[in-house]
């Protein structure tokens, strides 16, 4: 009976300790709930650290570059801190959607955010038996939300807090948004590598397109990115970025998104990126045009608002800046600057090999070790070690240490040892040039080049250079003493010294003795440069003071020096600053501002500024024809020839080429009706340059440019240049049918018969 008792009592107690661990797990299981409850709950509402507010997950923050956007609709360039631009949905090709649901999210729209089946398989695969290669468990919304809300927290705890913060808001962001403007706005942030953050940005760097346009393959490779944008890199590893892509085009067959049969055809393709446009601030098309409406946006941003009251940001508001450029002429400027720069560049390394102090003429050891002193002191790397405290005998010191670097050449970027004081002395060697090109009619600057490559020479020598103009500047001249005496293309004056008295009896040479002490035509004398005769034009027929009066009215803002000396062009003028000007005679006589940007709007495509042209009447539309027919003449017969027998150009040109003293700077000035473009090219100092005018002239230097530039754009029917003639204004009271002129003269006995016939037996 006792042992009835005792065995009763054990059950008993058994029962009650079964009893108190049942209720124990319970409690611990409840509390475990309304922990994790009070946690997500507490977390959701921020207390527990950053959780994203309704109105930041509405609008969230991210740094959205600056679209710069050709007038053709190109995107030519980014300016921000990373290289991001939106897209909208509808504007995502299919194939690509399918790419990143198949590989990243296959249940993604059966979840609200977060996937439990594949974080059980986390648990199951990657944790406890260690497979790396079974994938995460994260959703393209978690992905989303560490992509707008970046993870803070480096340890382990904190990667875990992280990961359970972004749980939560991806279940918001799940709310909040719609499946389709997750995977928008998913693709318009992940970053692809290369400076490509964003779907849009990823197309246009890595294939030249836009999203629409993507195929399937090339929608697999940079879905294939998105695991590890360095380790599949299509630039630098190119077998293994394919061997990812084919991971991806699987997967979507895997999901009957594409058919096994294509795939197999798809997978034995090469993965093609000849197109591959890297699109960093130093690199891309017009870099140095980008630099400056960078600078103009930058000052723009201080004076325009945002609703909020804060000052527009370029670097992150994500603006649409449209501009004037063409993108077709731009690539086929540039193309053409570097295809004239390979063989001028080894002309002058030829040309100066052997010379003492080369390529510096006419200057000491001291100077030229002046000049280097000074370059150090604008590199960014004096800049640097200024900041980091050296002195400058230590900075002389770091300069002499040959270290790797990387420098410029026309074969390529090289890699190589040097100190970056010879590198000093090695980029001096390099000629450099500015080309500017404008629309008349509208002023819009339709080509921009500031030098040969931003990256490694940021100087802009289309803006800020000003260099002497040389001859270019004579239709100044001939156009003022034109406007106050009717002058006649036709009118001859004889080719002989002039001296200025008033000058210390200054009297200008030619640069060689053709047809010296004949009649000339001012047509031959403008054709063929003839410094006698702009010499008698400013000293009888206008004057300095009016010749710098018409050039300003034309646009010159920088200081012309009011001395007979102009006629020869010694000014120090800069590219746009021609070009621009140039534009008033093809213009009738109208002076057009010129335009860089048209509007800008923010990036929902409202309108912030429009750019207003600003024009005013310089001279009559007679003058200006005349001047034009002048300056055909050079192209026709004079120092522009080439452009006809070397380019065999079609289109009607009025042309100009400029050599100041010594060679140190080479000019050309081209007028199409509808294209004014003004070319310099030469060293980037005055002692650096040709010993020979057969090489430093502005025919040799810089119209080679303009004749390749031309070639391309005549070729591009997409293009429609124009080439028809300049238009001739109505009522012409001026002769320049020179037979017809010359009888006019003889009727008017103002001039001999026997004076004209022979200059016009000779050129006409």
């Amino acid at each position: 009976m006792a042992q009835n008792k005792t065995n009763s009592s054990k059950k008993t107690k058994k029962r009650n300790d079964f009893s108190k661990y049942v209720k124990y797990m319970w409690r611990t299981f409840i509390g475990i709930l309304v922990f994790l409850s009070l946690f997500f709950l507490f977390l959701s509402l921020g207390w527990l650290g950053f959780m994203p507010s309704f109105e930041e997950l509405e609008n969230p923050k991210s740094n959205l570059a600056s679209e710069v956007i050709s007038e053709d609709g190109n995107i030519i360039g980014y300016i921000g801190i990373q290289n991001r631009s939106n897209i909208q949905f509808k504007d995502l090709p299919k194939n690509l959607v399918d790419a990143l649901l198949a590989t990243e999210d296959a249940r993604f729209y059966s979840h609200s955010g977060i996937d439990i089946k594949s974080l059980f398989r986390v648990l199951g695969k990657t944790i406890i038996s260690q497979d790396k290669g079974s994938g995460g468990g994260s959703t393209i919304t978690q992905q989303l939300a560490k992509n707008l809300f970046p993870r803070e927290e480096k340890s382990k705890l904190g990667i875990i807090y992280s990961k359970l913060k972004e749980w939560v808001v991806a279940i918001k962001i799940e709310r909040n948004y719609t499946k389709e403007e997750i995977i928008t706005m998913y693709l318009n942030t992940v970053d692809f590598g290369s400076n490509a953050f964003g779907i849009k940005t990823a197309s246009k760097i890595f294939f030249d397109k836009n999203p629409s346009e993507l195929l399937p393959e090339e929608s697999a490779t940079l879905v294939g990115l998105l695991r590890a944008p360095s380790a599949y890199n299509p630039v630098r590893r190119n077998e293994r970025s394919k061997e990812r892509r084919n991971v991806v085009l699987q997967q979507m067959a895997k999901y009957n998104y594409l058919s096994e049969d294509s795939v197999e055809v798809l997978i034995k393709k090469p993965l093609d990126i000849s197109k591959y446009n890297p699109q960093s601030h130093d690199e891309g098309i017009a870099t140095y045009f980008r630099e400056y409406v960078r600078n103009y946006m930058k000052q723009w941003g201080k004076t325009h608002l945002k609703p909020n009251g804060e000052p527009y940001d370029v670097h992150k508001d994500g603006l649409r800046i449209y501009t004037t450029i063409d993108s077709r002429m731009q690539r086929y400027a540039e193309e053409a600057v570097k295809e004239h720069f390979k063989k001028l560049q080894k002309q002058f390394y030829d040309h100066t090999k052997g010379y003492a102090n080369a390529p510096f003429t006419g200057v000491t050891k001291d100077e030229i070790n002046n000049f280097y002193i000074q370059s150090m002191k604008n590199s960014d790397r004096y800049y640097r070690l200024k900041q980091d405290g050296f002195n400058e005998k230590q900075i002389r010191e770091e300069f002499n240490k040959k270290v790797e670097m990387r420098v410029f050449s026309w074969q390529g970027i090289k890699d190589t040892i040097m100190s970056p004081w010879d590198s000093l002395a090695y980029y001096k060697f390099f000629l450099n040039t500015g080309m500017v090109s404008i629309e008349p009619q509208t002023g819009h600057v339709k080509v921009y080049i500031g030098g040969i490559n931003y990256r490694y020479f940021k100087f802009d020598n289309a803006v800020l250079g000003k260099r002497q103009v040389g001859s270019t500047f004579k239709p100044f001249i001939y156009a003022s003493a034109m406007i106050d005496n009717q002058l006649s293309p036709c009118f001859s004056l004889p080719n002989n010294p002039v001296t200025f008295e008033d000058n210390d009896n200054w009297t200008p040479k030619n640069s060689d003795q053709k047809r010296e002490g004949e009649m000339v035509t001012l047509k031959w004398a403008l054709a063929n440069s003839v410094n006698f005769i702009s010499a008698n034009l400013i000293k009888n027929y206008t004057s300095a003071s009016a010749v710098v009066s018409l050039a300003k009215r034309m646009g010159i803002k920088s200081y012309i020096p009011a001395v007979p000396s102009i006629c020869l062009g010694t000014c120090d003028l800069s590219v746009i600053e021609m070009a621009q000007a140039m534009t008033t005679f093809p213009n009738k006589g109208v002076h057009i501002e010129p335009i860089f940007i048209t509007k800008i709007t923010d990036n929902k495509g409202v309108v912030l500024d429009i750019t207003k042209t600003k024009s005013n009447n310089v001279l009559d539309p007679q003058t200006s024809y005349l001047i034009l027919d002048l300056m055909k003449g050079v192209v026709e017969s004079g120092t522009g020839g080439r452009l006809r027998y070397i380019y065999n150009l079609k289109s009607t040109i009025a042309g100009k080429t400029g050599t100041t003293d010594n060679n140190s700077d080479g000019w050309f000035i081209g007028i199409n009706p509808r294209l004014s473009t003004a070319i310099w090219v030469g060293g980037e100092l005055r002692s650096i340059h040709f010993r020979s005018t057969s090489l430093g002239q502005g025919a040799s230097m810089a119209l080679p440019i303009y004749g390749l530039f031309m070639q391309k754009c005549e070729k591009d029917k997409t293009l429609k240049f124009y080439q028809g003639d300049f238009e001739k204004p109505n009522n012409m009271t001026i002769q320049m049918d020179c037979s017809k002129y010359l009888e006019e003269i003889n009727a008017d006995t103002t001039q001999t018969k026997e004076t004209y016939s022979s200059e016009y037996d000779k050129e006409w």
